[in-house]
């Protein structure tokens, strides 16, 4: 049995980042960004910003501290280098930087996926948390980890976490 949660009270205006972490995507390429932006349109969420870096964790720190600072911004959501290969490194640059994590996010990810794919979820290390009063979420980079984690873990919880965020519940 799947619970649900309780429905949220309040609508928002929300609006995120998409970041994908790769060394060999472009725009044409990006299947799971671009699954990203267009679940977040289609639950009718703003797409504030949108970008393909390198994984370097100094670039990915850049990243979301300029990002960080957008008033207009409430969530970035990465996805790719979250496993363990030498350049995987979204996890380290992103956990270093976290006010605040979310461990549950990625325990119910990896449980999730475990349903999915087997023991080979123990690799990723997805993870969420706040970074200045932004919500960060790092998602592996596949368009199956992405559907699975958008639809079942983070659409469903956009408001209530943002709203936790701000105060305003």
């Amino acid at each position: 049995m799947t619970h649900q949660p309780h429905p949220d009270l309040t609508s928002m205006t929300i609006t995120c980042a998409v970041i994908t972490v790769s060394d060999t995507r472009t725009v044409e390429t990006d299947k799971s960004g671009q699954l990203i932006k267009k679940l977040l349109l289609d639950a009718d969420r703003n797409v504030g910003a949108y970008t393909i870096i390198p994984d370097e964790p100094r670039q990915i720190q850049n990243q979301l501290y300029n990002l960080a600072s957008q008033v207009n911004l409430d969530v970035v959501i990465c996805n790719g280098g979250t496993g363990i290969a030498p350049r995987d490194t979204t996890y380290d640059a992103i956990a270093n930087l976290l006010e605040k994590t979310l461990p549950g996010f990625g325990e119910l990810f990896r449980y999730l996926s475990y349903q999915e794919i087997g023991s080979r979820a123990i690799a990723s290390r997805a993870i969420a948390g706040v970074y200045q009063n932004k919500l960060v979420f790092s998602l592996p980079g596949s368009a199956n980890a992405v559907k699975l984690a958008m639809q079942q873990l983070i659409l469903p919880e956009l408001v209530h976490l943002v709203s936790q965020i701000k105060g305003t519940r």
